[in-house]
């Protein structure tokens, strides 16, 4: 079994999200996804609630197992002592799925700060990491420290810094992120909405 893990901080989860995970599932053949949220010590301003944070997250779960139940949604992070570590969470993982294979999965934004991470040599020990690139011409550049990353060339512009600032401005965003996630967020009253 292959077991891909994706943290983030989710606020709001959105079609790059989604579009990451469906990738993983078909190009990297991941048997189950694990989209953990986080509570990242590098982004330190939340704007939604751990708990809407995590009902966003199940939604976008719920979207993306429409095509076959592969996708959960895990608020382990959240329940630890604050800040969470990834390296915490791989453990975790490791101890729910003791055979598996492990794939950490990250964005180019956050693999620029690896070297500041806790522990990123045990991380590597504990699963495989897989960067989503943003284009070919970041695909070799890396930290001398880091060796064994795989890259993989996703571009996608979205972020959840952008959303968040169009929903403040009062802009539709709803092209941007699942319809149901939307539609929470509307009901939420999230971000200026």
């Amino acid at each position: 079994m292959h077991v891909g893990v994706l943290g983030g901080t989710f606020d709001p989860p959105h079609n790059g999200h989604l579009a990451l995970a469906l990738f993983a599932r078909e190009l990297l053949c991941v048997d189950r996804l694990i989209l953990s949220v986080s509570d990242n010590p590098l982004k330190q301003r939340r704007s939604a609630s751990d708990s809407q944070r995590k009902a966003m997250t199940e939604l976008l779960c719920h979207e993306l197992n429409r095509t076959g139940t592969f996708c959960d949604a895990c608020g382990w992070e959240l329940e630890q002592k604050r800040p969470s570590y990834t390296v915490n969470l791989l453990r975790f993982v490791r101890s729910l799925y003791p055979s598996a294979s492990l794939s950490l999965l990250v964005g180019e934004d956050s693999w620029r700060n690896f070297g500041s991470w806790k522990s990123p040599e045990e991380i590597e020990e504990l699963a495989d990491v897989v960067v989503f690139a943003r284009g070919a011409e970041h695909m070799t550049e890396r930290p001398d420290a880091v060796s064994g990353i795989r890259f993989v060339e996703f571009s996608c512009p979205l972020s959840s810094t952008m959303l968040r600032g169009r929903i403040a401005e009062g802009q539709s965003v709803s092209s941007l992120l699942p319809s149901s996630i939307d539609r929470y967020i509307r009901r939420e009253g999230l971000y200026g909405e």
